[in-house]
């Protein structure tokens, strides 16, 4: 088995495998359209050779082949179980067009200044070492290939309503847990240091914005499925208030038309420098 050096397995997901899946496939989803409208604004066009990292079950995949149907698409996952489901969904696409690596992020095998773009979607915020997949996908990027990491910051995690009072008290500790285990609930903050230190240039954030409103409450049913603290609560990482108060929230989200939510997740931009224009530069 290839080490994973991540703090995600879905085998360990509290909600059961198919469950856990169909949470990603929502996740994914309600947000699409956002995050799209933002990764053409940073340069993504069809035609590009493109590489997703961290694919998981191929549900940003499959958009970006859909929406892309001149590119060729990479789908980089270290979990076999998560590369099956997504081939065996992603069928009708010719392999011609879509690509299914099973490697690490940290150590990809790929060739040198292979890839136009390269998206890394909720990966990094599991990475023991997010410098060094950094550097890797950089050295897979063409000169002038751009990276994005759309990922997540919990210190602007966003807001629920009702309120829970406690809330920044279980973020805290779920993101002291992440971190205990090598991840990082705070990589948003971090990004655009990461990104210089590895040599990207051109550097920009920015947020998108999930609102219940607006991209439907099923996605935040999921997200609050009282069904994923349980673990919290029986490991005694969160206390009994804190998880009456989660689960009064999921109960609200279910039943309530009063209840709403709103989640923040960071985009980060870098490209890498297309080295021949400089030294035609200085050679003129």
């Amino acid at each position: 088995m290839k080490e994973r050096n991540s703090t995600y397995d879905i085998r360990k997901a509290t909600l059961g495998y198919q469950e856990e899946v169909e949470r990603l496939k929502v996740q994914a989803m309600m947000g699409w359209h956002k995050e799209f409208r933002n990764l053409q604004w940073y340069g993504l066009k069809n035609g590009m050779n493109v590489l997703e990292l961290g694919s998981g079950p191929g549900f940003v995949t499959e958009q970006l082949a859909n929406n892309l149907p001149d590119s060729e698409i990479t789908a980089l996952e270290i979990d076999s179980s998560l590369l099956d489901e997504a081939r065996n969904r992603l069928h009708y696409i010719p392999s011609s067009r879509l690509h299914f690596v099973q490697e690490s992020v940290y150590d990809t095998g790929l060739p040198d200044n292979s890839y136009d773009f390269a998206v890394a979607r909720l990966l990094f915020l599991h990475l023991h070492n997010p410098l060094k997949a950094a550097q890797e996908i950089y050295r897979i990027l063409k000169p002038g290939g751009k990276l994005v990491i759309i990922d997540i910051d919990d210190g602007i995690f966003g807001a629920i309503y009702p309120d829970i009072m406690l809330l920044p008290s279980v973020l805290r500790k779920l993101a002291d847990y992440q971190a205990s285990k090598g991840g990082n609930r705070y990589i948003g903050r971090s990004l655009p240091r990461l990104l210089a230190s590895t040599g990207y240039i051109d550097l920009d954030i920015d947020t998108v914005t999930q609102h219940s409103d607006l991209h439907g409450v099923e996605g935040f049913k999921r997200q609050f499925d009282i069904t994923r603290f349980k673990g919290f609560y029986q490991k005694g990482i969160i206390n009994i208030e804190e998880f009456e108060q989660l689960k009064q929230a999921s109960e609200n989200i279910n039943d309530s038309p009063e209840a709403y939510a709103m989640m923040n997740f960071v985009m980060a931009y870098g490209k890498k420098p297309a080295h021949w224009v400089n030294q035609l530069s200085i050679k003129v």
